[in-house]
């Protein structure tokens, strides 16, 4: 299992799809607050001018040399829920993103959210 510190060292590194095909640069890493283990990235995609988070879940995530690769396609992941690069996510959008990726979705200790950024 790859822990959040290890994923850290990777921030503004490429993160490439299933295919290799770059999908943007790791900006942070969510954790699961039931758990304390990494659940999602956060990865800066769009245009230069204009940046945005998209979520992407950590699952079978392999660091490499200068990247982590996703086992997501390219399409998935660009049409995955995101915030502007300044927001915070709303505890109550969390369950959209866990939605697109078809993933079960647990509210965090006491109903609370389930995703802490690290």
């Amino acid at each position: 299992m790859i822990q959040p510190a290890d994923l850290r060292e990777w921030r503004a590194e490429d993160v490439v799809d299933e295919e290799g095909h770059k999908l943007g640069v790791l900006e942070a890493v969510y954790v699961d607050t039931g758990t304390d283990l990494p659940s999602m990235l956060t990865v800066r995609t769009g245009l230069p001018t204009r940046h945005r988070l998209v979520f992407v879940p950590v699952g079978e995530a392999i660091v490499g040399p200068r990247y982590v690769k996703v086992p997501y396609n390219r399409s998935l992941v660009k049409s995955a829920p995101s915030i502007g690069t300044d927001d915070v996510l709303p505890a109550e959008d969390e369950e959209a993103i866990f939605q697109h990726y078809d993933l079960p979705y647990k509210p965090g200790l006491d109903g609370k959210r389930q995703l802490a950024r690290r």
